[in-house]
């Protein structure tokens, strides 16, 4: 029988370049999971197995792998930082119970650190903090602290403080002990020793463990009062009250040290167990119905219990597609079949793998708080649950943004087209957040993305992976539509043609909805001049055309409209009549109701030297976009701003110009706004010359 309470299911995020998968390799290293350190930067990352991630330096998709720690497992996802990928964040947090944040010590908090710390937020994960990279220039530890309480909002726990700092760093004071841990220059992990506090830091360490001490006790009024009579708690009682404000989020244990340099790894591996909850801590998942509403039942970590279990990842290799799960309730033996409850068809587990990173281990069986993958489920996507025959529940399922920029690809050569589809098909099943459509009258490939890089990816990935190359067109924006006036308006469909006839009238008021509130639809007939089971049928006719604005054929947003009277015939009115009637007033009403443009604005964070910081305003000024502050770091400036998606294409291009190669920018979707008229009319005419060629 496992004993969850040896479990940590955990998750290591930040900004790019921050230091995870640098964290990650020590990690392993330090747990004998691996024996040799490879390092990002030089394309040998353990988790960095990608072609495309070894070439960039930098982690696309989220990699699973386990080790143990003390007598504990840990069942570990190193994450991607770049805002591009936050698809990966997002559905790793969703299966996890733990994570390290990870911050630069000269970066400080990062726009993607803010993104995967609301992220961590609203799926309740507790944390705990490493502020990596204390032997860079620029490093400061205290100013990063109070970043993250200014910034993040949060309560870092302030664990351990650093000795010396840049090149001087040479390690760190344990808080609770008194102690400071000191490791050599030969890079070895395991060469530290452990001494008395340095004479110049006992008052500083004295006054930073009494804000510790007191923290902590918050959550224990007895040991409390103890404390404020003069008594201090053992150091037992202390690490289950910061065990306790851990897990309830009340703050996060905060720790310091230089993963490059394998300085501090050991002390984080030890916070991960002592503070950290294991599967039965956390919050039991809700099971909801079919339409996601939370039926009152939850999926209880227990063996025993009814299997449910979560796929949260696909992933294709040349072993097949492997599904990432994690197991919530009950346990499965490989031959066992389960249902999948999104699909209705049942699912036979032929293989049960752990991974570690692209390796794999096979097992028999898994259980309740398990991180595992299935090989061979035809059916199963991700966010789809998987659930015991007899007793069949669904978990909360995961709810995956829309694209905003979207590129038309063709094969080069006429053979390319099924194969294309083919790999198409299995990157859709591997990133949610990666669509695919195809335009029926030119037959070209539209893909969908998050950003540039995300569809630069995916293109050089046909190409690698599968041997595909493709012609690539030019970004399109994802725009949408909207009306801006309130219109009431009538329509009459009216069809006589040899036998029963069609008639529907629909009197309405069609008017702008509130802000993302999507499309809806309210009825204030009465008399039963619209008899109640046509109002369905309006209902649909109305949303079938949000797909389709007037404008320029893009999908409609926020729309109210409000069935308020009408006319029927005892023998020509049908349920199609009243679709095809509420389908015309749309179109008749919408140009009536001051359609409107809407582009997408995007939230643009940019790190410039601080000489550079004119050119960078200016630029994005020219580009419509609107600064909204800036931030003095130790090496340059973060300049915030939101900006229109359309002008920020080739941005990097740019930037690395102007700031010689030393800027750097994040961007992810803000929210859609109107276009300014010219800009309107240039997108409006772009549309029809297209259609027209077509």
């Amino acid at each position: 029988m496992t004993d969850l309470t040896h479990y940590r299911n955990i998750g290591i995020f930040a900004h790019v370049d921050a230091g995870k998968t640098t964290t990650t390799e020590r990690i392993l290293k330090l747990t004998g999971k691996i024996h040799k350190v490879g390092e990002v930067h030089d394309g040998a990352a353990t988790t960095d197995f990608m072609e495309q991630e070894q070439e960039r330096g930098i982690t696309i998709q989220s990699a699973a792998t386990s080790c143990t720690w003390d007598g504990h497992r840990l069942n570990i996802i190193d994450t991607p930082g770049h805002v591009d990928f936050t698809i990966e964040v997002y559905r790793s947090l969703k299966v996890l119970d733990g994570g390290i944040g990870v911050f630069c010590g000269s970066g400080g908090v990062e726009p993607q650190s803010e993104t995967n710390w609301r992220y961590a937020n609203e799926s309740e994960v507790a944390r705990v903090i490493l502020v990596n990279k204390m032997d860079r220039l620029g490093a400061d530890f205290y100013r990063v602290v109070k970043q993250i309480e200014d910034v993040l909002g949060a309560s870092p726990l302030v664990m351990v403080l650093p000795i010396g700092e840049e090149d001087d760093f040479i390690g760190v004071v344990d808080l609770l002990t008194r102690k400071a841990w000191v490791w050599d220059e030969t890079g070895d992990p395991t060469n530290y020793t452990v001494e008395d506090v340095p004479a110049d830091m006992v008052d500083l360490v004295d006054e930073w463990r009494e804000t510790l001490i007191e923290s902590a006790l918050d959550q224990d009024d007895e040991l409390m009062e103890q404390y404020l009579d003069g008594t201090e708690p053992s150091l037992d009682d202390i690490k289950k009250c910061i065990r306790k404000g851990t897990i309830a989020l009340d703050f996060f244990p905060t720790y310091c040290g230089s993963a490059f340099k394998n300085k501090c790894i050991q002390l984080v591996l030890n916070a991960v167990v002592d503070y950290l909850p294991n599967p039965t801590e956390v919050k039991p998942q809700p099971e909801t119905d079919e339409d996601g509403n939370e039926t009152g039942k939850f999926a209880i970590v227990d063996p025993e219990k009814p299997f449910r279990a979560l796929a949260f990842k696909i992933m294709d290799d040349r072993f097949g597609a492997l599904t990432f799960t994690r197991i919530y309730s009950g346990s499965l033996k490989k031959g066992d079949t389960v249902v999948n409850t999104f699909t209705g068809k049942n699912e036979r587990i032929g293989r049960i793998v752990e991974m570690h990173a692209d390796e794999r281990i096979e097992l028999d069986s898994c259980t309740a708080g398990d991180i595992v993958a299935f090989i061979g489920l035809k059916n199963t996507r991700t966010g789809h649950t998987l659930s015991d025959m007899k007793d069949v529940g669904t978990l909360e399922p995961m709810v995956f943004p829309d694209p905003v920029i979207s590129i038309a690809i063709k094969p080069k050569d006429k053979g390319g087209s099924e194969k294309m589809g083919l790999a198409i098909n299995k990157m859709i099943q591997e990133d949610p957040s990666f669509r695919v459509e195809t335009d029926e009258e030119t037959g070209e490939t539209i893909i969908k993305g998050m950003g540039e890089l995300h569809l630069d990816i995916k293109v050089d990935i046909l190409k690698r992976t599968h041997g595909i190359e493709v012609e690539v067109g030019k970004p399109q924006v994802a725009y949408r539509e909207t009306i801006t006036q309130r219109v009431e308006d009538s329509y009459t469909h009216k069809k006589q043609t040899g036998g029963s006839g069609q008639f529907a009238k629909i009197d309405y008021i069609m008017e702008p909805g509130e802000q993302n509130s999507g499309f809806e639809f309210e009825s204030t007939v009465t008399g039963g001049n619209v008899p109640r089971e046509f109002w369905p049928a309006v209902l649909k006719g109305f949303k079938s055309m949000m797909n389709e604005g007037v404008l320029a054929g893009f999908p409609v947003l926020d729309v109210h409209v409000n069935l308020t009277d009408g006319g029927f015939h005892p023998v020509d009115s049908s349920a199609v009549a009243y679709e095809i009637a509420a389908k015309n007033a749309f179109r008749q009403t919408m140009p009536k109701a001051g359609a409107q443009l809407l582009e997408p604005i995007m939230k643009v964070d940019v790190f410039t030297p601080e000489d550079h910081v004119g050119d960078v305003i200016g630029d994005l000024n020219r580009r419509r976009g609107m600064i909204e502050g800036q931030e003095a770091g130790v090496t340059g400036v973060r300049v915030k701003a939101s900006a229109p998606l359309a002008e920020m294409f080739g941005y990097i291009g740019d930037l690395r110009t102007m700031t010689s190669g030393r800027g750097q920018f994040s961007m992810e979707f803000s929210h859609y706004s109107p276009c300014p008229k010219n800009v309107a009319e240039d997108v409006i005419k772009e549309v029809q010359e297209r259609n027209a060629k077509k």
